[in-house]
């Protein structure tokens, strides 16, 4: 049966020496087309062993599952930034916008620019019209960017929640990149299922890196329930397989992500 709050209790990799730093960011979600759709991943409670996962929703909206990533910043990890933007924090959720941006200021400077990845963790849209929200960067220099979570045509975007990791350009084994359906295909032909290969570009890797990914754009017909997967396979030293789906009879306009291999 589909609960408001759902968590549950994840040991990290390792025990650190201090709690890390950790962020989140969406990879699936099916939830029942007819009211807002409202989800909001995150994580709390985390310690040098393990964190609380938590996956929500809220009023009406029924979230039959979700899944999320979860990057894990050690404490030696001090040259990679991160955080999170709500669009709560530009306007309050009952006078939604079209557009929201934000200028993030970081809490020390890059020597260089850094690369600044972003993606969502939470959305809550209207009823009745195609679910499509965004988020990406503009204006990134070594003292901070521009953070847009925006909507378009006629959906009401009431609230979304992005979230956000700058890291040295010159960082050795690290490569990051976003990737859309529309990379594939138009999107006025939705299907089922789209992949395609990328490669880290000439980034060096000794061993198969890890990969976090979390979607950062999606637009998805509101006839049907919300049904949404992203994922990665074939990982090698030298690139992947991306994959963004839908089953039973969701349609899928479009949908990125955004996604950071590191070891």
């Amino acid at each position: 049966m589909p609960e408001k709050k759902t968590s549950k209790t994840i040991n990290l990799p390792q025990p650190y020496v201090a709690p890390p730093r950790l962020v989140v960011g969406l990879t699936s979600v099916d939830m029942q087309a007819g009211t807002n759709l409202r989800v909001q991943a995150y994580a709390d409670g985390i310690d040098r062993q393990k964190y609380t996962a938590h996956m929500d929703t809220w009023a009406d909206t029924t979230l039959y599952s979700g899944r999320f990533d979860a990057l894990v910043l050690k404490p030696a990890n001090m040259d990679i930034l991160s955080g999170q933007f709500s669009t709560g924090e530009d306007h309050p959720w009952n006078e939604p916008k079209v557009k929201t941006s934000r200028r993030i200021n970081f809490e020390r400077p890059f020597i260089t620019t850094p690369k600044v990845v972003v993606f969502l963790n939470s959305f809550d849209t209207g009823s009745g019209s195609s679910t499509r929200v965004t988020t990406y960067t503009s204006g990134i220099d070594t003292n901070g960017f521009t953070i847009h979570i925006d909507t378009w045509s006629d959906t009401t975007l009431y609230s979304a929640i992005a979230g956000w990791v700058a890291y040295p350009e010159d960082k050795d084994y690290i490569f990051s990149g976003t990737a859309n359906t529309m990379d594939a295909r138009p999107w006025q032909t939705p299907q089922a299922q789209t992949q395609k290969n990328i490669s880290f570009q000439g980034a060096s890797f000794l061993k198969k890196p890890t990969i976090f990914v979390a979607l950062n754009s999606i637009d998805i017909s509101a006839q049907t329930n919300l049904r949404i997967r992203a994922y990665v396979d074939n990982i090698t030293t030298s690139g992947l397989t991306w994959h963004i789906d839908s089953w039973a009879d969701t349609k899928i306009w479009s949908a990125g992500i955004s996604y950071i291999a590191f070891h």
